[in-house]
């Protein structure tokens, strides 16, 4: 499944996920209309380059009064992490509201949330009805749980009152050359720190880049109203520890530690029973992905 030809308004361009699905759905043929605060002008230059249409919004009090109101598909990609309770829940929750009613006239929205919403299992699997819960990121990103879970209700109502087609993407773990959270672990390691681990497990389905970008065809097609809710992670479930020792080894870096603590983001195993017949089958193994990454740091 392919998405081409079509007007896409994708929130959140200059983000890790959102650069690369922004630069993948231009080169496809898509006319994309990419919103950020484009601060770096030759992050600005870069997209432009790959054919983004680029609009300077801050979602935090969002301007989008020079945003094509016609697309045909919105994609949220965007987050916003400052740590202020007003800031974080007027970027993430409000915005999309506001994003979802600029584009009621579209054929499908997808509004990304994260398998953060969930209530820690301590690595049990988690499906789309499982129990939401308290801020467990809250050591690191003391804002970001609960104000995606308050995202995701502002996406859900806006899908019904604007009668617009919308999927509710959990993300797992992505990653891939443009950046992500096992990166960190990788440089970590090289300068011979510590790696935090949660004392009850670090455990995540991990999803590369390029199976993100060949997943939006489907998120779109999947889109419903009300929203339709779907894990996003690949099969492979896999620990701090495992992809940091196989980064450090094809990177010939010394050998990490790892310190346990109570104070770092927990499991998150997801069920894919429910979005696998949707999303298709994972391209990019876990083992090949990191090697890959690695090389592109080289």
């Amino acid at each position: 499944m392919s998405l081409t030809d079509s007007t896409i308004l994708l929130a959140g361009c200059t983000g890790q996920v959102g650069k690369v699905v922004a630069k993948a759905l231009a080169a496809q043929g898509n006319e994309v209309h990419g919103l950020a605060r484009f601060k770096d002008s030759a992050v600005r230059e870069e997209m432009e380059a790959a054919g983004v249409t680029c609009h300077a919004v801050d979602l935090i009090d969002p301007d989008l009064s020079s945003v094509p109101t016609g697309p045909d598909h919105l994609i949220n990609l965007a987050v916003t992490k400052t740590g202020r309770w007003d800031k974080d829940l007027a970027a993430n929750a409000d915005a999309a509201g506001l994003l979802m009613q600029h584009c009621r006239e579209a054929k499908s929205a997808i509004h990304c949330s994260s398998t953060a919403v969930y209530a820690p299992t301590g690595g049990e699997p988690m499906s789309e009805d499982s129990p939401l819960g308290q801020d467990h990121h809250q050591y690191m990103m003391p804002t970001y749980s609960t104000v995606k879970t308050a995202a995701e209700s502002v996406a859900s109502f806006a899908a019904k009152a604007f009668d617009l087609p919308t999927t509710i993407a959990r993300l797992c773990v992505p990653y891939g050359h443009e950046g992500g959270w096992p990166i960190f672990h990788l440089m970590m390691a090289q300068g011979g720190q510590p790696i935090p681990v949660h004392t009850d497990g670090s455990r995540y389905n991990v999803i590369h880049h390029e199976d993100i970008i060949g997943q939006i065809p489907a998120l779109l097609d999947a889109a419903t109203t009300p929203a339709t809710i779907l894990n996003w992670g690949g099969d492979e479930v896999v620990s701090v520890e495992e992809w940091t020792r196989y980064m450090c080894d094809i990177a010939g870096a010394p050998e990490p530690t790892f310190e346990p603590t109570d104070f770092t983001i927990p499991s998150a195993v997801i069920d894919t029973t429910k979005s696998r017949p949707v999303l298709g089958p994972p391209t990019v193994g876990w083992q090949d992905g990191f090697r890959r990454l690695v090389e592109a740091l080289s």
